[in-house]
């Protein structure tokens, strides 16, 4: 099914009898048996401010249209949307709407927050197939927050996503990355923290076991030789601090993960506690982000890396295997049914 408007998706969503799954590109999550929605045909950018720093696009918009038309304006989506295609082996092209509804959000998320932070509004198909608009278009004119919020991160479960209104930001002047070579991962993870809870406004902070630890920099071009400079003096203690070319592209898509075999998890973890689980479960190789708040696994296959992790705060996520998802604490499923009840009262969202 890929309708062309909202009206032909709410005819569609109301006729619906059986579980129905929504497909934006295909180019990330798992895809459950049932029918197949299409958002293709909701696309297109229906607003765009540069001098607001507001677009409105559909949610079947392709993320490269997106991101070509804000560099024309020298703006960007700060969130920095993370292209899995090669990590999960996956073709097509990443839309918005699916972006949304996964809250993808790459290694600036340690900085300037998380895909939902930046949603000023969207509209949405509920399983009754009511038109649900919240939110608004531009920054002043926005209310009601919470169901917005609560969209993003929802991969599909509450709700078909049609149009979403972004907040955008201009691209910086100047960018530097720093790296630390040879740090284990307990002394890496202590370097990011050092780094992140600094006044030098770190937007990046990752650490690949083997290659290095990285911090990245980004502003107007003198504030960020002068905070690269502090920054330095203050990782000085940790061991050599080099400056080095941007590696963030390829942090941002799990480069380093995408060609290993094995089955693939994502933790997302309190970084004081990480490099002590991933040891526990002896991961084949790792890559941490978020300055150790987010951990890629590479495991055997058929690892079930919860079985080995662990007491632990934080939440893990198997994306290449067939581990089911984990479930949820007893008040959190209670809450997540009244939800679902509410939005999806057929239970047609697969």
């Amino acid at each position: 099914m890929r309708p062309g408007t909202e009206v032909e998706l709410s005819e569609l969503i109301r006729a619906a009898s059986g579980p129905v799954a929504v497909r934006g590109g295909g180019t990330r999550g798992r895809m459950a048996p049932a029918a197949v929605l299409a958002t293709g045909g909701l696309a297109g950018i229906r607003l765009y401010e540069p001098g607001a720093l507001t677009m409105v696009a559909g949610a079947g918009t392709a993320v490269e249209e997106i991101e070509a038309a804000l560099a024309v304006e020298g703006q960007r989506l700060a969130f920095e949307v993370p292209d899995l295609r090669r990590l999960l082996g996956r073709q097509g092209a990443s839309t918005l709407g699916g972006v949304v509804a996964e809250n993808a959000s790459g290694p600036r998320r340690v900085s300037v927050g998380a895909c939902r932070d930046f949603c000023l509004g969207l509209r949405f198909v509920d399983g009754t197939g009511r038109v649900i608009r919240n939110g608004g278009r531009v920054m002043k004119n926005v209310t009601g927050y919470d169901l917005v919020k609560l969209l993003a991160g929802s991969r599909g479960q509450l709700g078909i996503i049609t149009e979403v209104a972004l907040k955008v930001l201009p691209r910086p002047e100047g960018e530097a990355t720093l790296c630390l070579p040879g740090l284990s991962d307990t002394q890496a993870i202590a370097a990011l923290s050092a780094a992140l809870g600094s006044p030098y406004e770190v937007t990046g902070a990752a650490h690949l076991p083997g290659q290095g630890s990285y911090l990245r920099i980004e502003g107007f071009a003198d504030s960020v030789r002068y905070r690269l400079r502090r920054l330095q003096d203050l990782l000085a203690p940790f061991g050599v601090v080099e400056e080095v070319p941007s590696p963030w592209a390829a942090i941002r898509d799990v480069m380093a993960l995408a060609d290993l075999p094995g089955d693939l998890w994502r933790l997302h973890l309190v970084p004081s506690e990480a490099a002590e689980v991933v040891a526990r479960i002896g991961a084949r190789a790792v890559v941490y982000d978020w300055g150790g708040a987010l951990a890629w696994l590479r495991v055997a296959p058929g690892t079930d890396v919860r079985s080995l992790a662990g007491a632990y705060r934080g939440h893990a996520r198997c994306l290449i295997g067939d581990a089911p998802e984990a479930p949820e604490a007893p008040a959190l499923a209670a809450l997540t049914a009244g939800l679902r009840h509410q939005f999806d009262p057929k239970g047609i969202f697969a």
